[in-house]
């Protein structure tokens, strides 16, 4: 693989490097015609306006008390609700339940579609269903990717899919584009996951491809089988770019063809004299067998280089367990004498894993063999139940089940802790999305620690059949089975989906459970802002995971105060109680009277100001687009964060759109934990584009400091005055009122 850091065109059908009138070229990409054909602009911001959104169960009760409280009445594009996250109804967790009944009645009172329990994980749904060539989706989940079936998915916060609903746009600066060339053709035994994890492992550390489109093309796509090509587009979100586009050709129109939507199919290829800001060159033919170690996607390197010294990469990957959790664990005890390296714990799901081919082929591998009676299991979850049909139709479910696998329904759980959670100290491999710290629901506050590995579902298989034994698949696979051909059952979703879209209906109540609440109030912005910090993280990097939890926080996610009490208590357990603390303060409060009183006598005058929290950390947001790693904070009277960089353009959406600015700074050791921090003339700053006026006060006195946020379009700073986009959206109704 070889990363070109500058400007190519395609000439002849191949990147060259040449010269040409780069703005012309610019609009030879497919990323541009696809975009400009959704925008509803003509300045230098693009309007967005998608041809659907898309939403899960731990996102859409927000989403849609944020528009409802905003005005709408009804949705105006096709809005698909799946109930694949909070599947689970068991014992303590029937208020699970109470949120699909929601999903359905809302998608009855506003026109929506909704897509039972257990019947397709949020992606394969909309890919089965809902995509189509030169289509654009905007999904609540980070891995809305349907970019190999020619459809521009991005996945952000909820309330950007709120704005969609109230007839809003997606805003943003027209990105750049950088080209995926791919040439050759993968070996035996190597999959999708295996060319994703290199791409992660090539372009995530230096932001190569951050917050840009990534456009597949080459020669080597036509080597792809369409599952093939889904499995290697889903990951593209962990290497931050915004989304991502494929080359579409017979591959791809036989897939929508055996969808019964040949209509959707259209081709699509890259034009001569295309301009790409970047380039990578990526033979398919040198990916070898990939295995991710805790605890990032792209800590990745072949399964052969990690057997020839696995007691060192494990030690390392234990360094990063204690210096990102605090807690230790011993995984080199997972190395016998002969240096194999055993598992305990191997899972095939979701958007990634549990695809049609994926499953097959992990059962060619797995074909009279066994995983074994010790302490090795495996899990494989399919990724709907259309799936699930075709591949019980064709013996595959038996053959899984004699191996000794253990076969499940349709259920994204185990790639966010809901499902399959290992036990303490165990080492699980995984063909799922991510292996972040503790997303696959170990505990560590309780003192329950696990670790995850990602690797493509045939090495998982070549490894159950060798009893646990990490194995990769080119060890076994000597030539590649060819796959039985999938045969769709459109019926199922006949049967069980409900397609309210163009058929709001406004005397349908919504059904409201115990445990679903509004948002609370939020104030707007006031002339000043007077910060607290609360938290100081200094990793590289923190996860959404790390600002609000998955796995045990996905019953509250209906509940805005019940959720906030879980924020970054795997992070930083202080807090929730330090915030509320600051959100208690009165400005007669001795603490708050010392600070101002510093303030004037360096001769600064406060004047009207907000009390509020914040936290600095170097680069947070990375992975879900989970609008609660915003939110939370904001219910807990956060103003702002404060960080070198943001890991993702979601993420600073999010606060945004919960009216917490996101400053930036290089001078992140200045904003140590308990120390205030004053924004002087906040609102005018914000409004003119004018330079912050900042000042850390701590026992050293008073000191200004530089904060910054990079630039704001009008409707942001609009949100972030009013103090949320709900306050945003409801002045507008007054305003048209009167």
């Amino acid at each position: 693989m070889k990363l070109i850091d500058h400007g190519i065109w395609i000439e002849n059908g191949k990147p060259t490097e040449t010269d040409g009138n780069i703005e012309a070229g610019r609009k030879h990409t497919l990323s541009y015609r696809i975009l400009s054909a959704h925008n509803e602009g003509n300045d230098d911001v693009m309007h967005i306006r998608f041809d659907s959104l898309t939403s899960h169960d731990i996102t859409y009760v927000g989403i849609i008390q944020t528009a409802r409280a905003s005005g709408m009445k009804k949705f105006p594009v096709p809005y698909v609700l799946t109930n694949c996250h909070n599947t689970l109804c068991a014992v303590g967790g029937t208020i699970n339940e109470d949120d699909h009944a929601f999903a359905l009645s809302a998608c009855k009172k506003y026109g929506g579609i909704y897509v039972p329990p257990c019947l397709a994980v949020i992606h394969s749904y909309n890919r089965e269903m809902m995509s189509g060539c030169g289509r654009m989706i905007l999904g609540s989940d980070s891995h809305t990717r349907y970019g190999a079936l020619g459809t521009m998915g991005i996945g952000e916060g909820g309330g950007e899919i709120a704005k969609q609903l109230l007839g809003q746009a997606y805003d943003i600066g027209e990105p750049e584009v950088v080209l995926i060339y791919m040439t050759g053709k993968p070996k035996p035994g190597v999959g999708p996951h295996d060319v994703a994890l290199a791409l992660c492992k090539e372009v995530y550390d230096n932001g190569f491809v951050k917050n840009k489109v990534m456009e597949f093309a080459g020669p080597g796509i036509a080597c792809l089988s369409q599952d093939y090509r889904n499995g290697i587009d889903v990951m593209t979100t962990e290497t931050t770019c915004l989304s991502s586009i494929w080359e579409t050709d017979a591959v791809t129109e036989k897939y929508f063809i055996q969808h019964n939507r040949p209509e959707a199919y259209k081709k699509l290829s890259i034009e001569e004299g295309a301009y790409y800001d970047r380039c990578i060159l990526l033979d398919l033919g040198e990916i070898e067998p990939m295995i991710a170690l805790p605890m990032h996607p792209s800590i990745a390197m072949p399964i052969r280089v990690f057997k020839q010294d696995p007691k060192r990469y494990l030690k390392e990957a234990e360094e990063r367990i204690v210096k990102t959790t605090g807690r230790k664990m011993n995984l080199v005890d997972k190395v016998d004498e002969s240096g194999n390296v055993h598992i305990d714990q191997a899972v095939i799901a979701g958007c990634a894993g549990g695809t049609y081919e994926n499953i097959m082929a992990a059962t060619e591998i797995l074909k009279d063999k066994s995983t074994g009676n010790g302490t090795f299991r495996l899990s494989v979850y399919p990724d709907s139940l259309p799936v699930y049909k075709a591949l019980a139709d064709n013996g595959t479910v038996s053959q899984l089940l004699s191996s000794g696998a253990i076969f499940r329904e349709a259920f994204c759980g185990p790639c966010f802790g809901a499902g399959d959670t290992p036990a303490d100290g165990e080492l699980s491999i995984r063909h799922t999305t991510r292996n972040f710290p503790n997303r696959e629901g170990s505990k560590p506050g309780e003192g329950q620690m696990a670790a995850v590995c990602l690797m493509d579902a045939r090495s998982i298989a070549a490894t159950a059949a060798n009893g646990g034994i990490l194995t990769g698949a080119d060890e076994v696979v000597q030539e590649e089975t060819e796959c039985k051909d999938y045969v769709f059952d459109s019926s199922i979703y006949a049967k069980r989906v409900f397609d309210g879209y163009g058929r709001a209906d406004d005397s349908v109540e919504l059904k409201m459970g115990p445990n679903i609440k509004d948002w609370p109030e939020m104030p707007a912005l006031k002339e000043n802002l007077l910060l607290k910090i609360v938290s100081h993280i200094d990793d590289p990097v923190t996860t959404t995971d790390e600002l609000i939890p998955s796995g045990e926080t996905s019953s509250y996610r209906s509940n805005p105060l019940r959720l906030a009490e879980f924020t970054l208590s795997r992070r930083d357990p202080d807090y929730v109680k330090e915030a509320k603390a600051v959100q208690a303060l009165a400005k007669t409060d001795e603490e708050v009277r010392k600070v101002i009183e510093q303030l004037k006598q360096a001769g600064i005058e406060t004047g009207d100001y907000e009390i509020a929290s914040t936290i600095y950390a170097n680069k947070p947001g990375d992975g879900s687009a989970r609008e609660q790693a915003a939110s939370c904070q904001r219910v807990l009277g956060a103003g702002a964060n404060i960080a070198k960089e943001y890991a993702t353009k979601r993420y600073r959406s999010n606060l945004i759109n919960w009216g917490m600015i996101p400053f930036v700074t290089e001078e992140g050791e200045t904003f140590t934990k308990g120390t205030w921090v004053f924004v002087k003339g906040v609102k005018d700053s914000l409004e003119k584009d004018r330079p912050f006026e900042a000042y850390v006060i701590s026992r050293e006195g008073v000191q200004p400091c530089t904060l910054s946020v990079a630039s704001l379009n009008d409707r942001e700073k609009e949100i972030l005055l009013a103090g949320s986009l709900i306050n945003a959206n409801r002045n507008e109704m007054n305003h048209s009122v009167e």
